[in-house]
């Protein structure tokens, strides 16, 4: 995206790039739709919201857009992050005990010594020693 930005060259392979990760988040909800149904009405935990791992920025993030989309496709959707300040988080022991679904935003380690369930869990990262969708 800053070669796009600052170069007058056009850069294909750059905006591939750029719609590729934007459109990860849609992907993940269509995965999520064909693993477990309808999402509408059902409660997800999304855990992470910084930018990247042990990060306390949040700005680029995907993991707003997730839940956004997930807003969208009706799911109540419960967040947290042991390093982003935000008063919409929750913590964490709320999200696990809430949640239907679990979906790895970021891989922080604080997540690697959670007993997270696998069956209701989307990992993209492989934070939890496999790689779901």
């Amino acid at each position: 995206m800053q070669l796009a930005a600052f170069s007058a060259e056009h850069i294909p392979l750059g905006h591939s790039a750029m719609q590729i990760n934007e459109g990860l988040p849609g992907f993940v909800i269509a995965a999520m739709e064909q693993r477990f149904g309808v999402l509408r009405g059902r409660t997800v935990g999304l855990l992470g919201m910084a930018f990247k791992a042990e990060s306390d920025d949040p700005r680029a993030s995907l993991s707003f857009k997730l839940r956004r989309l997930l807003m969208w496709a009706g799911a109540r959707v419960l967040c947290t992050d042991p390093y982003v300040s935000d008063d919409r988080l929750l913590p964490l022991d709320r999200v696990l005990a809430e949640s239907e679904i679990l979906v790895i935003g970021v891989p922080h380690r604080a997540y690697r010594d959670v007993q997270l369930p696998a069956e209701r869990l989307v990992d993209i990262w492989g934070a939890a020693g496999h790689i779901s969708l």
